[in-house]
C-alpha cells in the first residue's frame, strides 16, 4: 500500500507511468482514503439500550475526535461515552469522557454517574513520566495508582481494542484503570452473526472480563468486519437484567 501511494504522488506530480500501474495505484489510494471511523477519522456512533426482549430503555451515544494537542504535544484523541437509560423508578445517566494521545495512551479520564439519587463523579490525570495515574473524587478524597508507561482508562482501551483488532490482534491481559484499577481480559471467540436493526451483520465476537478489587463482570462485544472494527452490540449481564446496546444505523 505504501508503494502504492508513492508510485501515485509521483505520477500525479508528472513523472511518467505505466498505465496499468497508474490504475491499480489510482484504486488501491481511493480505497485507502475512503477508510471512514476511528482510527481513520473522527466518528459519533449512536445506540438504543435494549432489554432482550427489544425493548427500549434509552440511548447511548459514543463519540471519537481528533484534534491538535496542545504546547507541541502533538495529536490528541477526545473520547466520550453517554448513556441515559431507565427502568420503572430507576434512571440511569452516566457520562464518560477520556483524552489520550495519538498512540492511544490515556492522559485524562473523567467519570460521571447517576444511578438512581446515587452520584458519583471522580476524574484520573495520567503522568506516565512519574508512572502514576492521580485520582481525585469530587466531594470525597485523593489517590495515586502505579500505571505503565502506555496505560489505557477504560474507555480509551476500548477504542485501543479496535485499533488492535482492524491489524489482526488481541490486546493481551493487562490493568485497565476505571476509577480503580482492573484487570482485563479479552478473549477472540470466532466470527459470528448479529442483528442491528433487524437486519444481520457478520460481526467478530470478544469476550470481555474486568475483575477489581470488589467485582467481576464478564460481558460479549461484537464488532464490525469493517477496517474501524465498529462496535455493534454490546451484551452486558447486570443484577436488574441483561441489556444490550444496539448500533442505530
Amino acid at each position: 500500500m505504501i508503494r502504492l501511494f508513492q508510485v501515485w504522488r509521483e505520477c500525479v506530480s508528472g513523472r511518467t507511468c505505466p498505465a496499468a500501474t497508474l490504475a491499480l495505484a489510482a484504486v488501491f489510494c481511493s480505497a485507502a482514503a475512503a477508510q471512514t471511523g476511528f482510527p481513520f477519522s473522527s466518528e459519533t456512533l449512536n445506540y438504543t439500550v435494549n432489554w432482550p426482549s427489544g425493548l427500549s430503555l434509552g440511548e447511548a451515544h459514543l463519540g471519537a475526535t481528533r484534534s491538535a494537542g496542545v504546547k507541541g504535544q502533538g495529536d490528541q484523541w477526545s473520547f466520550e461515552l453517554a448513556l441515559d437509560a431507565s427502568v420503572p423508578g430507576f434512571a440511569v445517566a452516566d457520562r464518560y469522557r477520556a483524552t489520550a494521545s495519538s498512540d492511544l495512551c490515556s492522559l485524562t479520564f473523567d467519570k460521571e454517574l447517576a444511578h438512581g439519587a446515587r452520584k458519583t463523579h471522580e476524574s484520573i490525570t495520567f503522568d506516565a513520566h512519574d508512572g502514576v495515574a492521580h485520582r481525585d473524587t469530587v466531594g470525597g478524597g485523593k489517590s495515586d495508582i502505579p500505571i505503565s508507561g502506555c496505560a489505557h482508562d477504560a474507555l480509551t482501551f476500548l477504542y485501543f481494542s479496535r485499533k488492535e483488532l482492524g491489524q489482526g490482534r488481541v490486546p493481551q491481559f493487562e490493568d485497565v484503570i476505571f476509577g480503580a484499577p482492573y484487570q482485563v481480559r479479552l478473549q477472540y471467540k470466532g466470527q459470528e452473526q448479529v442483528r442491528v436493526n433487524n437486519k444481520p451483520a457478520d460481526a467478530d465476537r470478544v469476550e470481555a472480563t474486568f475483575k477489581g478489587p470488589a467485582s467481576e463482570l464478564t460481558f460479549e462485544m461484537f464488532f464490525a468486519r469493517d477496517p474501524a472494527r465498529t462496535p455493534l452490540v454490546i451484551r452486558v449481564p447486570l443484577s436488574l437484567g441483561s441489556f444490550s446496546l444496539e448500533l442505530a444505523r
